[in-house]
């Protein structure tokens, strides 16, 4: 399971579904603002979130898609 709703850590977390135990977390460059969704291209899983920092007018502002490929 995918979570990355955290508008000020700007983090992306994995978490075992069976057990709740996090399992993977990795930097944004901004607040993650969607629910990560994962694709396949050529038989690779990808997962991508949206990211931005509009919610947080004391940050830098910008935005982002960020992609990671699934081992």
């Amino acid at each position: 399971m995918f979570i990355a709703a955290t508008i000020y850590d700007h983090q992306i977390r994995a978490f075992d579904s069976s057990n709740g135990k996090l399992i993977w977390h990795s930097d944004l460059p901004f607040a993650g603002v969607a629910t990560p969704s994962t694709y396949m291209v050529d038989g690779k899983q990808y997962v991508v979130i949206a990211t931005s920092n509009a919610r947080d007018p004391k940050a830098p502002q910008g935005a982002a898609y960020v992609a990671f490929a699934l081992p």
